[in-house]
Formats: C-alpha cells, structure tokens, sequence
C-alpha cells in the first residue's frame, strides 16, 4: 500500500522554495505550492505536478482564505513549509495595519499554521517548518510595540525582529502541540542569491549587484537544509531547534529562549489576527 505524504510549501513560487517544491515533488507527494505571483506559482505547479495557491501575506484576509482553500483541498497535512517572506520597507504599513516586516514575515504564518492545526493534527505526525535567518540576531521583540509605532523603524532591525519571531513561534509550537503529534523547527538557509529584499532598497542593492557572488550562496544550496528537515519530518529530536543550515543550535539572538517572549508573543499574536 502507497502511503501519500502532504507537503505544503509557502513561498514557492521562486527563489528557495521553488528549489524545494521540485525537489520534494513527486510519486507520494501530495505537493501544494503558495506564492504571491498567479503566473509564477502556476508554472512552478505544472513543473511540478502540484496544486498551486496564491496569497498575499501583506493581507491576512488573503491567509485565512488560503487556509480555507487548503482545508477543503486535503485531510491532513505532513509538512508545512512557512517559507513566505523577505525583507520590507517598515515605513509602508500593510492594508492592516501591521509594519510589513512582521506581518508578512510572522503573523501571516502564525494564523495559516494555527488555522490547519486540524490538518496538522489529523496526520498523526506533522512536521511544521518555519524559514529563519541569522538575521534573528539584529531583532528585538518588544510585547508591547510589536508592530515599532514607537520605536525607530531600522529595516535590518524589522527583519530580524520578524525573523527572531519565527523562532519564538517554532518554541512555541512544540511547546503547545506535541500532545497533536505536531513537531517544529526554524533554519536558516544561508544568504542564497534569489529574489529575496527585492521590495527592500537597503537589502536589495547587495541582491542586485555583482556583490551577490561574494557574499551569497545558489537558492539550490540554500534550499537544501530545508529539504533535508522535510525529509526528516516529524522527529521529536528537531522539535523547538533552530538550524543554522545544518548544524543545529544555531546562533540565535538570547530573546529566543526567554519563555515569557515564547508566550507572550503567542498570545500577543492571536489577538492581532482575532484567533484564540
């Protein structure tokens, strides 16, 4: 008997996601790929074989109808890839309000991952993976001014606030959801050279010059830690580890392990997207 394992990957529609869809893809992958671009996320999907979505994580109202569309599409989910995201100017809020680097980074994975608990559940092992970066390490979580009304908005610092989220949500996961069988763990993927700043000035000028060779890695290489942790799934050893590519334990800014952070960003979190 055929066992088919469900992959959903977020981001895909370029870049290290793509790397990953194709090479998951295939006999015994129910493959669904997400990204922002129509037309770039369907060629990926008919390269593939996979059923393609689309979503703008600048809207949550695009989230939770893609988190509808997923939940009527499949019964259960394996591996959930939160690859969604990038760098942003903050001084453009979303059309909710939230400073960009935040919400599309965190919040717009935080509600999709909570709105498929029940397929994730439903797998009797999932695995939910949430793309970091060492840029963690220039974030500063605070509860009370998560979205930097009032605190000078750095874009590196945005980011990385939002990337250090990534890794708080991931402690919070297995914190909460080991009884449903669901395991959680962050990676950074490298400095791959791929599409990624490309709505940021500050970032994109290294993205977009000759510079990029020196200082970057291929989106093959890049994708490659996050198809080895799709292929490990749901391993109680990796459960609440961040990765740096490989190695586990990697760098991380000392927020991370902070338990009050762990929760309160959990429970901060749901009340901005009306969850919980």
């Amino acid at each position: 008997m055929t066992t088919t394992r469900t992959v959903v990957i977020t981001g895909a529609s370029n870049g290290i996601g793509a790397v990953a869809a194709r090479e998951l893809a295939g006999e015994g992958t129910d493959l669904i790929v997400v990204g922002r671009s129509v037309d770039k996320t369907e060629a990926i999907a008919a390269e593939t074989g996979a059923t393609a979505f689309t979503a703008d994580y600048a809207r949550l109202d695009d989230v939770r109808a893609l988190a509808e569309r997923l939940s009527e599409r499949v019964q259960t989910i394996d591996v959930l890839m939160n690859n969604a995201g990038g760098t942003f100017d903050p001084r453009h809020r979303t059309v909710d309000g939230h400073e960009p680097n935040f919400q599309i980074n965190h919040l717009g994975g935080f509600l999709l991952t909570n709105l498929l608990r029940p397929r994730l559940a439903a797998a009797s092992g999932a695995l939910v993976l949430n793309t970091s970066s060492i840029g963690n390490l220039a974030g500063s979580v605070g509860l009370d001014d998560l979205d930097f009304t009032r605190r000078r908005k750095l874009e590196l610092r945005c980011y990385g606030t939002g990337k250090l989220a990534n890794i708080l949500f991931t402690r919070g996961i297995a914190e909460r959801w080991a009884d449903d069988g669901i395991v959680s763990a962050a990676v950074h993927p490298g400095p791959a050279a791929t599409g990624f700043g490309r709505d940021s000035f500050v970032v994109g000028l290294l993205y977009r010059s000759p510079l990029k060779r020196f200082g970057t890695i291929t989106p093959e290489q890049g994708a490659a830690p996050l198809i080895a942790l799709a292929d490990r799934g749901a391993d109680p050893e990796i459960n609440g580890v961040y990765f740096s590519r490989f190695t586990a334990n990697g760098r991380e800014n000392p927020q991370a392990r902070k338990p009050e952070l762990v929760d309160g960003l959990w429970t901060a979190s749901e009340e901005l997207v009306g969850i919980g």
